[in-house]
C-alpha cells in the first residue's frame, strides 16, 4: 500500500472537493432503490418481494416518509417536504391510470407480446415509462435533484433517456428502446409509438437557451421508427404521421404525412460466379 501524508496533493485537492459538495454522498443510492420500491408498488410485476407482513396501506405511508427523508436530503425545508410528499401520494391514481393504459397500448401494439403481464414483467419501455411518470410528477412539484436521479436510474437499466420535463402523454409506447431520447422541453400526444434508437432533441446546444423551449412536438397517432432523429423547439409533427427509419428531421411535417430516408442500396446476387467469367482485362476476345 502507497503511504501518504497529509500533505499530500491528491489528499489535498479530494479532501476539498469533499468539504465543497453540497449534495449528500448517500442521495443517489437512497432515490435509486426509493424509485424500485415504488415500481413495486405501483406495478406488482416489477417488485421484488411481498407485503403481507406490513400491508400495502403501511407500505405506501413508509414510502412517502421516505420520500420526505429524501427532499430533505435533497435540500427542501421541512414543511415543503411534508406537502410536495403528501402531493405526490395524491398524484398516485392517475399515474397508475397511465401505467395501464401505457401496458394496454404496447400490449395491443406489438404482435410479439403474449400479455399485459408479459409488458409489464419484460418490456424496457414500460419501466422506463414508469419510472419517468413519477419522476414528472415530483419534476411538476419543482423538486431537486431527485427526479433526474430517477430517470437517470432508468435509463442505467433500460438505456432508455427521458428528460423528467419532457410532456408526454398516455397512452405511449416505447417498442424495444434501447438508445431512445427524449428532451426537456418535448410535448408527446396520446397512442405515439416510438422504436429503439429515436432521438428527440434540440438543434443547439447552448447554455442560454436554457428555459426555451428547444425539442420537438409530436401530436396524437404518431408512428416513428428506429433510428430517427427530430430536432429542434419548432418543430412540430403533425397527427397520424410516419416517421421512416433513420429518418433526419429539423422542420414541421404537416398532418397524415409519410417521412422516409431511402439510401441507395445495391443488392447483386452470385457475384464470385460473375468474376469468374468476366473476361481479365487487357486479353483478346
Amino acid at each position: 500500500m502507497v503511504e501518504r501524508t497529509p500533505r499530500d496533493p491528491l489528499l489535498q485537492r479530494l479532501e476539498s472537493s469533499h468539504a465543497d459538495c453540497r449534495v449528500p454522498c448517500h442521495l443517489r443510492s437512497g432515490v435509486n432503490k426509493w424509485t424500485l420500491r415504488m415500481l413495486g408498488l405501483l406495478v406488482p410485476h416489477l417488485s421484488e418481494g411481498e407485503y403481507a407482513g406490513h400491508g400495502l396501506d403501511w407500505e405506501v405511508g413508509s414510502a412517502m416518509d421516505s420520500l420526505y427523508r429524501l427532499l430533505t436530503t435533497a435540500g427542501l425545508p421541512e414543511d415543503q417536504a411534508r406537502v410536495v410528499a403528501g402531493q405526490f401520494c395524491f398524484a398516485l391514481p392517475e399515474i397508475l391510470d397511465q401505467l395501464e393504459s401505457d401496458a394496454e397500448a404496447t400490449w395491443e401494439a406489438d404482435p410479439a407480446a403474449v400479455s399485459i403481464d408479459e409488458v409489464k414483467l419484460t418490456y424496457p419501455g414500460f419501466s422506463a415509462v414508469a419510472v419517468y411518470r413519477m419522476a414528472h410528477a415530483l419534476h411538476r412539484l419543482n423538486v431537486p435533484l431527485i427526479p433526474r436521479l430517477m430517470t437517470e436510474y432508468a435509463h442505467f437499466r433500460t438505456g432508455i433517456d427521458i428528460h423528467p420535463g419532457a410532456q408526454i402523454a398516455s397512452p405511449f409506447v416505447i417498442d424495444h428502446g434501447t438508445g431512445i431520447v427524449i428532451g426537456e422541453t418535448t410535448e408527446i400526444g396520446r397512442r405515439v409509438h416510438l422504436y429503439q434508437g429515436v432521438t428527440l432533441g434540440a438543434l443547439a446546444v447552448k447554455k442560454e437557451l436554457a428555459g426555451i423551449k428547444r425539442h420537438p412536438t409530436i401530436e396524437d397517432d404518431v408512428i416513428i421508427y428506429a433510428g430517427a432523429t427530430i430536432l429542434g423547439g419548432k418543430t412540430r409533427v403533425g397527427a397520424r404521421t410516419i416517421i421512416g427509419g433513420n429518418v433526419w428531421l429539423t422542420e414541421s411535417v404537416a398532418p397524415d404525412s409519410l417521412v422516409s430516408h431511402h439510401p441507395e442500396i445495391k443488392i447483386q446476387t452470385n457475384p464470385r460466379a460473375d468474376l469468374a467469367t468476366a473476361t481479365p482485362s487487357g486479353e483478346d476476345n
